[in-house]
């Protein structure tokens, strides 16, 4: 503390050394400052004055200027209305005579020719030529002809042009979608309505044009371009009604309470089911609210795109055709993808998919009727050669094989989820015959979930209840095989027996299982856990390698990885000064765990010779 003190006194001596070193420079740095701050004072004055009267010679300039402007505005639009309304002499001359005729009631053939006459000078007077003056480009044309290099030119000149037409057939950013405001070459249109309404113009042309007898064909080409459009306005649109339907829907039966509901269900889809037709109200239908409503809406969009095939003075075939082939384009791309986009979305739990596959196969179904509804609405039969089937059953058979996969991922994800939960007691010295509560809810829980999976089709819930049961197999050997688990007890093999592993393929979860099928998962698992419980080590190692042995599917790695871990907690007893406790079998049962390591590793180390 004395240093301290003497140090924080050498910094102050030394603080006020630099402060009166710096005292008079500051004082005569202040002092400068005021005497400038007055000189600056009557500057600013100055300058404001300055500013002030320049504001007042310039206002009276401004103000003429802008006389000027508007006198030369004023002098030009005069100029142009004359030269137009010169333009316009003619016209109006022969418009009087016309018009003149017409009062007089004369409909005679001089006024069919004087009609005529006019149309054709509108036609001859609006020319481009007179319009714009091409007499630079000629110049430009003789100037490259004279040089011989006349191609160069006109290749130039079409390329400056063809890239001035574009700049002026792009709408403008703020231009809103209505027929006034649409550009043809558009083709960004997202308003089906409006795309239709395009559409009627465009057929109300050619048929005027066509009855003057103007070749229309390639008028009706942009029809066909323009209905392409209107097929994708109408697939972007019906995107998001499918969305919507899929995202309001509960994923449950339908459940109707009499008659008249039922009726109005139906009336929507063509649903038929003897056994639920002889049940009694209140009952349920198997699909669930978005069916009908998916049903109804693939109607509509035939109806929207059936609209646009009117007045197109095209066949009954061809419209059934183009009405197929926009279906198909419906089913197989845009249904196709809010099913897959739902199936994945996290919220869809093993539920809402047992939901989306019955849903899927009654939609499946229901293609034939969609295929009539075609049928009656353009009368062509469906016999006919060219007719394009409706192929969108693929649809619903990927959807479904994609639910189902999901359904194994999700299920696993839940055994797993439980798995991380258990907590197991591993240093028991013998079985207290009871599961671990964590356990016994994933008991619970695949029960439950097989039962909801009577509803699918046999061979689905087969191999769900399946890849369950091995997954759960493989995760509960993975468990006792953790390199993290360092010590385990005798009683570990009566825990897991007790964890019910017989009790799911004894209680046949899901019917159809032939035999003893659905054991085969847990084959591995059980065949070790009998080994150590019996502690049947003699029989093992005699038989091994026997396709008769009744540890057939124990490998002898897995066998030792298990018995090294009761190896090892019996050494740290030993370091515990337990072993002086153990009775004369359990010294015993230690030597024998160390003749079969020994013997275990001996196999193990022939299998790696072997390979």
């Amino acid at each position: 503390m004395e240093k301290l003190d003497a140090r924080i006194r050498n910094h102050d001596r030394e603080i006020e050394k630099m402060c009166n070193f710096h005292h008079q420079g500051f004082v005569d740095a202040i002092t400068e400052l005021l005497k400038v701050r007055a000189d600056a004072e009557k500057l600013m004055g100055q300058v404001s004055d300055t500013n002030r009267r320049l504001q007042d010679a310039g206002r009276e300039v401004t103000a003429q200027t802008e006389e000027v402007i508007r006198c030369r505005i004023q002098q030009r639009n005069m100029a142009t209305t004359v030269e137009k309304l010169q333009l316009c002499i003619p016209v109006l001359e022969m418009y009087s005579k016309l018009k003149e005729q017409l009062e007089s009631k004369s409909k005679g053939t001089w006024v069919r020719k004087c009609f005529f006459n006019f149309v054709g000078f509108l036609l001859k007077v609006l020319t481009v030529q007179d319009l714009v003056d091409f007499s630079p480009v000629y110049r430009c044309l003789h100037i490259y002809t004279v040089l011989g290099d006349r191609e160069t030119f006109e290749n130039y000149y079409r390329k400056q042009r063809k890239k001035q037409a574009r700049l002026v057939l792009q709408p403008q950013s703020n231009m809103h979608e209505t027929v006034e405001d649409c550009y043809f070459e558009d083709s960004y249109c997202n308003d089906p309505d409006l795309v239709l309404e395009l559409k009627n113009l465009i057929v109300i042309f050619a048929d005027t044009l066509q009855g003057y007898g103007f070749p229309v064909n390639r008028l009706f080409d942009l029809l066909f371009e323009v209905r392409d459009q209107y097929n994708e306005t109408l697939l972007k649109k019906w995107a998001l009604v499918f969305r919507d339907i899929f995202e309001q829907d509960n994923y449950s039966p339908i459940p109707v309470e009499n008659e008249e509901e039922y009726k109005a269900v139906i009336s929507r889809f063509p649903f038929h089911d003897a056994e639920i037709e002889k049940q009694q109200f209140p009952k349920k239908l198997p699909m669930s609210q978005s069916v009908p409503q998916i049903y109804s809406q693939v109607k509509e969009f035939i109806y929207a795109s059936l609209k646009f095939s009117e007045s197109l003075h095209r066949s009954s075939t061809e419209i059934d055709d183009m009405l197929r082939k926009s279906t198909n384009l419906l089913l197989t791309r845009t249904l196709s993808s809010c099913l897959q986009n739902l199936i994945k979305k996290p919220h869809i739990g093993l539920t809402e998919l047992v939901q989306i596959i019955i849903n899927t196969t009654h939609l499946e179904h229901a293609c034939k009727y969609l295929e009539d509804f075609i049928t009656n609405i353009t009368n062509v039969s469906p016999e006919t050669v060219h007719t394009t089937r409706l192929y969108g059953l693929s649809t619903f058979k990927d959807a479904r094989h994609a639910a189902e996969g999901e359904i194994y991922t999700k299920l696993n994800q839940k055994i797993d989820e439980f798995i991380q939960l258990a907590d197991y007691e591993w240093g028991m010295a013998e079985s207290d015959g009871r599961a671990s509560g964590y356990l016994m809810d994933l008991i619970n829980f695949l029960r439950s979930t097989f039962q909801v999976f009577t509803h699918l089709p046999g061979k689905v819930a087969q191999t769900a209840c399946m890849s369950a049961c091995k997954h759960l197999a493989t995760s509960l050997m993975q468990m006792l095989l953790d390199t993290e688990l360092k010590q385990i007890s005798m009683g570990l093999s009566g825990t897991l027996d007790s964890y019910g592993l017989s009790s799911i393929h004894h209680s046949e979860p899901v019917p159809g299982f032939q035999g003893d099928t659905l054991q085969l998962a847990f084959i591995d698992l059980r065949q070790l856990l009998d080994l150590f419980m019996v502690w049947d080590w003699s029989t093992y190692l005699a038989d091994y390698g026997q396709p008769t042995s009744k540890y057939l599917r124990v490998n002898p790695s897995t066998a030792l990885a298990l018995l090294e871990k009761y190896v090892v907690m019996k050494d740290t007893s030993k370091k515990n000064i337990i072993f002086s406790q153990f009775r004369k079998n359990d010294r015993d049962k230690q030597k024998l765990i160390e003749t079969v390591v020994k013997q275990l590793r001996s196999l193990v180390n022939g299998m790696s010779q072997h390979s």
